[in-house]
């Protein structure tokens, strides 16, 4: 029989995605970008001395820049930047899509659709400047979606990001910004994308493998991942079922074990959110299925990856993958090498992240709940990590570690 605990939470579930579909329907479309500059408005009275303290206690223990290697740049191509949104994204005739091209673009807090590109780079350089510690924000490109055959698939390529663009961004804001590439390995020219950006020193790239339709299985990547290994770069990579962009048939992508290949090639992985979400085959036991999250586990617990193989907290403080931040943050060998990651701009979509119902979990205190919402409105960045800063077991009491805020692997052969 169904508890009443979960009857609760599979309403409220489902009134959720009521009352979303029918938002999207009827008023989205004209609503989410209007309402950007009133939602993400940055308050000028000072914060409350209860948020202060949070903030202050936040900082304990923590030496050096605190390190976040998910951000995300978002970019319509405005000022020559050359980024890409699928004009699927932004058409009536896709309101689905469209009300989500919209959430990310006002949570960005830009307020002119003209200087779109701008305005999001500035804000990002406001709210990091704006911890008061000194920050890295490792900002991530995204290359399009690509045929097997290597052709440029343009019609699911939902969002693109040049390397050369946050590359620039870097140059310009070195005491903030990181660049993370994206190349996907199967244009003709990967190996030379790679090589060219590794010689100006750029040692991280990043992969969507679910929407860009890439197989880290596949034997064609074995000199790729050689390469990469040579030139010591890390691989970024989403694991895991994706749900921030639609993906064709591609869940499949975010198997965990999947990289496998690149992992035994020698490359250093960083499964982003540790695969909290969704099922895929047991490709160590064909016919079988398991969770992302325990097939994750199962690489983690190998000793041969051991050094090469981490997992980020990025999207963990979302509704739908707390179960598996306990989880991790319960496990010592798994703290050992977790990473942290923002993936802004989520943190800035407060409809996916429920302080309430931290307090219902007895994760945070009421009067840290009144705290965290005052920064949100005043810092969602600055939010996103001073929660998961606080966030506690609630019976052991156990936190995530102090490290996980101040390291980020590098790809050094060992």
């Amino acid at each position: 029989m169904q508890s009443a605990k979960s009857f609760e939470q599979g309403r409220r579930l489902w009134g959720c995605r009521l009352g979303l579909a029918l938002w999207v329907l009827i008023v989205a479309p004209s609503w989410a970008w209007s309402q950007s500059s009133a939602i993400h408005s940055v308050p000028t009275a000072p914060l409350s001395s209860g948020a202060q303290e949070l903030i202050r206690g936040a900082f304990v223990g923590l030496e050096g820049p605190i390190v976040d290697e998910h951000v995300h740049i978002v970019g319509l191509g405005k000022g020559g930047t050359g980024c890409e949104v699928n004009p699927h994204m932004l058409s009536r005739r896709h309101p689905f899509k469209r009300i989500l091209a919209n959430l990310y673009l006002s949570a960005s807090g830009a307020k002119d659709f003209e200087h779109f590109d701008q305005e999001y780079v500035e804000r990002l350089v406001g709210l990091a400047r704006g911890f008061g510690h000194p920050v890295r924000l490792h900002i991530l490109a995204l290359d399009h979606a690509y045929h097997p055959d290597g052709s440029l698939d343009a019609e699911h390529t939902e969002f693109y990001v040049p390397n050369d663009y946050v590359v620039r961004l870097a140059e310009q804001y070195p005491d903030i910004f990181v660049p993370v590439i994206s190349v996907h390995p199967a244009r003709a020219d990967a190996l030379a994308e790679l090589e060219k950006w590794a010689a100006k020193g750029v040692r991280y790239l990043k992969w969507l493998p679910n929407a860009q339709g890439i197989d880290a299985a596949d034997p064609r990547w074995d000199p790729f991942y050689r390469r990469m290994r040579e030139l010591g770069i890390v691989l970024i990579t989403h694991t895991g079922e994706e749900k921030a962009v639609a993906v064709r048939g591609g869940q499949v992508l975010g198997n965990p074990l999947r990289f496998r290949r690149a992992l035994d090639a020698g490359v250093t992985v960083i499964m982003a959110h540790c695969a909290s979400l969704g099922r895929n085959e047991d490709l160590d036991h064909p016919g079988r299925s398991a969770s992302n999250f325990s097939l994750f586990q199962r690489l983690m617990s190998e000793e041969r990856y051991r050094g090469r193989l981490f997992g980020d907290i990025s999207a963990m403080t979302q509704f739908n993958r707390l179960s598996v931040l306990r989880q991790v943050a319960a496990s010592p060998e798994l703290q050992a090498r977790l990473v942290n990651g923002s993936d802004y701009p989520l943190p800035a979509m407060d409809c996916v992240i429920w302080t309430a119902q931290l307090v219902r979990m007895g994760r945070i205190t009421s009067a840290e709940r009144r705290s965290l919402n005052e920064i949100f409105r005043r810092n969602p960045l600055l939010f996103d990590f001073v929660l998961k800063r606080i966030l506690r077991d609630p019976k052991t009491g156990q936190r995530l570690s102090d490290h996980v805020f101040s390291v980020v692997p590098t790809g050094e052969q060992r």
